[in-house]
């Protein structure tokens, strides 16, 4: 199953500029912004976005974020958890010690009561290694065909990309993947996404010519169509949506304005054939934690109770 119906969403407390996740994360920008001011404009972005998909049918679970401790990056819940199909919740190792805090154990004991849940994997002590596996950020996975591609960096390890993957029954595709300044991505989630039929990928960005045909081969071999982004859509978020579909079985695909905004109408038309585009403006929340509508969400692939 590489599509759901049901989405996760914490709804921020506290969100702010994060500085240590910034020592990584190229796509942030500071903001002259008061963080009273920031906190009001992700409240009203997050509730919108919730809106729109609601709107469609897609069944979104809303978790509050707690006042303490304070968790500035509460918004990308993504990033610390995941779920699969096997009744797997899978918690991650996190960069900065500021978002080990968002890891909650009374969400992970929720799903237990409305959800089939048979394990919970937890992941968290390749921190005490500085060994960061950062969740459906750090891969993007290819669940029909069990593979995990991810690119390198000081978020994403290789041994516990690939010990994730084993664990699991799943093949790591690995590779490094920069910038136009020749920094290295912080999450895969920004330059690629996969969905049922095709891949968003930015070719360019994976600079070892090699891995570049390696990754873009294994994505058409196992049945995507690959719609190929420039390093600026990247920087738009154009890389960072997600397929989802609603409790009708509808499919859509859930971007912000800014990368829709970047998109040429070509490249809208081809997507659109997998599904209806929801372009939503998270522009706050993109520009100050550097992370949009895909990061905001965590796919709920547990199979419910009753």
């Amino acid at each position: 199953m590489q599509i759901t119906d049901t989405v996760l969403m914490v709804r921020p407390a506290a969100f702010s500029f994060n500085e240590e996740t910034a020592a990584n994360n190229f796509f942030q920008q500071h903001t002259s912004d008061s963080s009273e001011a920031l906190q009001q404009k992700a409240l009203a972005e997050f509730d919108a976005m919730v809106s729109v998909l609601r709107k469609h049918e897609i069944n979104v679970i809303v978790i509050d974020d707690t006042l303490q401790p304070v968790k500035p990056d509460a918004i990308f819940p993504n990033n610390w958890f995941s779920t699969n199909s096997k009744g797997i919740v899978s918690v991650f190792p996190m960069y900065a010690p500021s978002r080990r805090l968002e890891k909650r154990d009374d969400i992970i004991q929720s799903f237990a009561e409305s959800f089939i849940v048979n394990d919970v994997q937890d992941w968290s002590e390749f921190e005490a290694e500085a060994q960061y596996l950062e969740g459906t950020g750090s891969m993007v996975m290819d669940h029909q065909n069990k593979i995990i591609y991810a690119c390198l960096s000081p978020r994403t390890h290789k041994t516990v990309v690939e010990k994730f993957a084993a664990t699991n029954g799943y093949r790591a595709m690995t590779f490094t993947a920069h910038d136009l300044e020749g920094r290295e991505i912080y999450h895969t989630n920004v330059m690629m996404c996969i969905g049922e039929g095709f891949a968003v990928l930015c070719p360019k960005a994976i600079t070892d010519h090699d891995e570049r045909v390696a990754v873009a081969q294994l994505l058409e071999i196992t049945g995507h169509e690959n719609i190929y982004i420039t390093h600026e859509q990247m920087n738009a978020f154009a890389g960072n949506m997600l397929h989802l579909k609603n409790k009708s079985g509808e499919k859509f695909i859930a971007l912000s304005q800014t990368a829709f905004d970047s998109l040429e109408d070509e490249k809208k038309e081809r997507l659109s054939n997998y599904g209806k585009l929801l372009p939503m403006n998270v522009s706050t929340i993109e520009q100050v934690e550097g992370g949009s509508v895909r990061c905001m969400m965590v796919e709920i692939f547990l199979q419910p109770k009753g």
